[in-house]
């Protein structure tokens, strides 16, 4: 700590020392700083969630920028220290029924420290579930050097999802709208409400453009987690626009001024890699008041020297009255012309905290010194989002950072029924700021120093350490040590098995005495909006013993069921990808489904408990039964060890617009209406090695509705088809061959993947089920040619809610595919074509699948004159192993 002392008492002891000398003496004591880094870093890390009746503590934050110290004064009794949680395959444990619900709103810096410390240090009885809006939020102290393109997109951004999985939380991927205060509710964008017993809001701000036509023709900094993409938008015209460009930036703060240097850098740099000339873009910084106000006026000079060197104009105490198609009017009358226009100024508090009820501070949330709101207990805020009664400080990264500890202190002790802790922040603090290329300048009160020079890219050095250790807190996960199981020493010796038998058995009543009561599912039944049909005679809106329903004349019925548990933790997603992967078998027949009755299990728990996860999970089936119209006819509940979900489907279709698997002819062509790849994402997700983004897309595929698909398919004549469910693509495929007594050319290359699932296989990571559905590759063909593709695996991945597989006569497939992406199934393609006899390859007769891709090409072997012929071969549990066989081989 030497180094900063020294700095400190350079500023406190030499009040009158130049600027300059003032830089030079802190380069002198650079080196010093950075040959102790080490013991710095660890004081970053020692922070412990738990304090002493008074500590002070010395901490690295965000930006680079290092907190001097800061006081935690605890005003009651101190707690224990509990073990800590443990972890398996890379996700903690769960810690038992829920007693009550802790909800975080937003990904923010704060925020995402008290999820791992939770997740780390598990409240028994909380259950923690974040509201996020994206699932990748930034990094503010590194997005200069993203956009200067020093750092990739991931390399910045911490993915929530794994954080989540990993400490056993609840991740819901939709933006929070507003807050039911009297009744505890969080208010969603997209899906119905979610109760809470304690509240933390961490999102940011957004910007604040009061000014005239700043809306449309300027594109805003914030909200930071939209800014990469906007930026990347921005780089794109300009590099294809031939004339010359000129960016104006607006805001003379520190990000301003930083995000302006690391523009232009970056757009440089592009330029002469196009091989076009540098100075085809040109920058201004405008700013109302003086640049870079709340700093020391050495800081000042320092960028106003770098900004003349670099050829940017700064416009200072000048601020921009309105903004026009291509220019902007300031407050002196002067027009200043701009291309492109980055709006960095002061940003606003979003709304919907003060419309709620909270009070707030000129829009910002109005908390205490804990954290917590002034008008409202359990409520806490942290970061940019609040306001902290006492302690005014400005709207930095640093600031959410350093809230992180103290935030998750007094969630803990708010949930414990404990006094609350006062975090009084400094005021004094180091600055690294960045200046595009790989150079910083060091800011610490009145003294500054770096630049380009030698000194600034050691700076740089230093700056680039500390965020990437931040980072990396959030992106590598420790590895938890298992608890010693508290079971009998008969047991023990039983072995693992058995002591994970009896860890999962709960003291619960079986049978009917498992129901969920009634006066809950009476409530959650008020609540749904249930669909019905005129077809459904007796159903939920006069219950009975079992729902009738009419055949209408002429139909056929069509029933089929489904079931399976959890593998997200969203009640409301679970229930919209269980309803979809039901009615699945349905659509594939080209029925319509008219009915369905529910099976729905959720975990033990407090009644409210039981009673919301129930509500959750049926107003996602519901909203999708809506949207397909298809009545919710009745069904059972019960409680259990974990979230569950089938339905009993029926449905009706004319006899001659039947879709079945055997309905398949020599020549038709094979079309997919969906990417596969879930079974291998999700078991990733479960480890938490699954990037965020991956799985947002798969949970968005799989909640996509077939029904129009199946429609179109039969439209453009398809007569055979099924569902690309948990026996994957191949096995599918083989059940088609096999009720058909023909074989199949499938194109590798040609097939859909999801996002990750190729990353996820280099990974080794494969759905458990993956082993008895390898089983099948005896009906390849090909394989000793295939099997080295990267991709292959992915033909034998379980898919859930999977997209529709069917064959459609040659001449309809372009016109069919082109109708599939046109209604909203993008990624239906042609994957291969329906031959009449064995592959010319075939050793055996069960190879009914040649698997082909750009090296191992079908038509350099073709068909054999040996046609398939059916017959039982029933050799592993699934029973789609029952191959087609030759007849010559059945006469052997």
């Amino acid at each position: 700590l030497f180094c900063l002392r020294f700095v400190r008492k350079r500023a406190t002891n030499r009040p009158s020392t130049s600027s300059s000398n003032r830089r030079s003496a802190g380069e002198g004591s650079l080196r010093r700083s950075i040959a102790i880094d080490s013991y710095m870093d660890a004081a970053s890390l020692a922070i412990n969630a738990r304090h002493s009746s008074a500590a002070q503590v010395f901490v690295f934050t965000g930006r680079g920028e290092f907190r001097r110290k800061s006081t935690f004064a605890c005003k009651g009794s101190q707690r224990s220290r509990r073990a800590p949680a443990t972890a398996a395959m890379g996700k903690m444990n769960d810690s038992g029924p829920v007693v009550k619900d802790l909800v975080l709103i937003g990904g923010g810096h704060s925020h995402v420290y008290v999820l791992k410390m939770l997740g780390m240090n598990k409240l028994p009885g909380v259950r923690v579930t974040l509201v996020a809006k994206e699932v990748n939020t930034p990094y503010s102290g590194m997005l200069p050097g993203h956009i200067a393109g020093h750092y990739t997109w991931d390399e910045c951004h911490v993915d929530l999802r794994p954080l989540c999985t990993f400490a056993g939380h609840r991740l819901i991927h939709d933006e929070a709208v507003s807050i039911d205060l009297e009744n505890k509710r969080v208010i969603l964008k997209g899906r119905p409400s979610i109760s809470y017993d304690a509240l933390s809001i961490d999102i940011g701000i957004t910007p604040a453009k009061a000014v005239q036509g700043a809306s449309d023709y300027t594109t805003p900094v914030k909200p930071i987690y939209g800014f990469g993409e906007r930026w990347e938008a921005l780089l794109d015209r300009v590099l294809s626009t031939p004339a010359q460009t000129r960016v104006a930036v607006v805001g003379g703060g520190a990000g301003g001024v930083e995000l302006a240097l690391a523009m232009q850098h970056r757009l440089q740099v592009e330029l002469e890699n196009a091989g076009q000339s540098a100075d085809r873009a040109s920058f201004k910084l405008i700013t109302r008041g003086k640049l870079m106000p709340t700093h020391a006026s050495s800081i000042r000079k320092t960028f106003l020297d770098i900004f003349h060197d670099r050829g940017i104009e700064v416009i200072e105490e000048d601020g921009v009255e309105s903004v026009l198609k291509g220019e902007m009017v300031l407050s002196s009358g002067r027009k200043v012309p701009a291309d492109e226009c980055i709006w960095c100024t002061q940003a606003a508090p979003q709304s919907w905290p003060g419309e709620a009820g909270l009070e707030t501070d000129n829009g910002f949330i109005k908390v205490s010194a804990t954290l917590e709101s002034t008008s409202h207990s359990g409520v806490f805020a942290a970061g940019d989002v609040a306001s902290v009664v006492g302690h005014p400080r400005p709207k930095a990264g640093v600031f959410a950072v350093r809230q992180g500890p103290p935030l998750h202190d007094n969630l803990r002790r708010y949930l414990l029924g404990e006094k609350l802790v006062d975090f009084s922040p400094q005021k004094v603090f180091l600055g690294l700021i960045s200046t595009g290329s790989k150079h910083a300048v060091a800011s610490y009160g009145s003294v500054s120093f770096g630049g380009a020079s030698s000194t600034g890219a050691m700076l740089w050095k230093w700056k680039d350490h500390i965020d990437r250790k931040w980072m990396k807190m959030y992106q590598e996960m420790p590895v938890m040590a298992s608890p010693e199981p508290d079971v009998s020493e008969v047991a023990l010796a039983a072995g693992p098995a058995t002591i994970a038998a009896l860890q999962a058995v709960p003291m619960r009543c079986g049978g009917c005495g498992a129901k969920v009561g009634a006066s809950v599912l009476s409530r959650v039944m008020a609540r749904l909006n249930i669909p019905t049909r005129p077809e459904v005679e007796v159903g939920l809106d006069q219950p009975d013993d079992a729902a009738v329903i009419t055949v209408p004349p002429g139909m056929v019925a069509v029933h089929t069921v489904d079931f399976f548990r959890s593998f997200v933790d969203d009640p409301y997603i679970f229930g919209q990808i269980a309803v979809v992967h039901a009615l699945g078998d349905c659509w594939a027949m080209g029925a319509e489904p008219h009915a369905v009755l529910a099976i729905a299990q959720v975990p033990y728990g407090l009644e409210s408990q039981v009673e919301d996860e129930l509500w959750q999970m049926m107003s996602g089936a519901t909203a999708v039964l809506e949207e397909v119209g298809c009545a919710l006819a009745g069904g059972h509940s019960c409680e259990g060890a974990e979230l569950a979900l089938g339905f009993s489907v029926h449905g009706v279709a004319k006899r001659e617009k039947l879709m079945k698997k055997g309905g398949m002819k020599p020549g038709q062509v094979l079309i997919v209406t969906k990417p596969i790849g879930t079974g291998t994402l999700f078991a990733a997700d479960m480890r938490a090695k699954a990037e965020g983004r991956w799985v947002t897309k798969a949970l968005d595929s799989m909640r996509k509705p077939s029904a129009v698909a199946a429609q179109l398919l039969v439209e453009h004549g398809a007569k055979a088809c099924t569902d690309v469910t948990g026996f994957g693509l191949l096995g599918h495929l083989v059940e088609m061959c096999k009720g058909a007594n023909l074989a199949a050319v499938l194109d590798l290359d040609e097939i859909p993947v999801l996002d990750g699932a190729e990353e996820c296989l280099k990974m080794g990571i494969t759905s458990s089920l993956q082993p008895a559905n390898v089983r099948l590759s005896r009906a390849v063909a090909n394989q000793d040619g295939i099997a080295n593709n990267p991709r292959y695996p992915l033909i034998y991945d379980p898919q859930t809610a999977g997209g529709m597989l069917a064959a459609v006569p040659k001449e309809n497939a372009e016109a069919c595919i082109e109708a599939l992406r046109q209604a909203g199934y993008p990624s239906s393609c042609r994957i291969g074509e329906i031959i009449e006899h064995l592959p010319a390859v075939a050793t055996a007769p069960e190879q009914v699948v040649f698997v082909q891709d750009a090296h191992n090409n079908f038509s350099a072997s073709g068909e054999s004159k040996e046609r398939v012929r059916p017959i039982d071969l029933n050799n592993c549990e699934t029973g789609t192993c029952e191959i087609p066989i030759s007849q010559k081989q059945k006469a052997k």
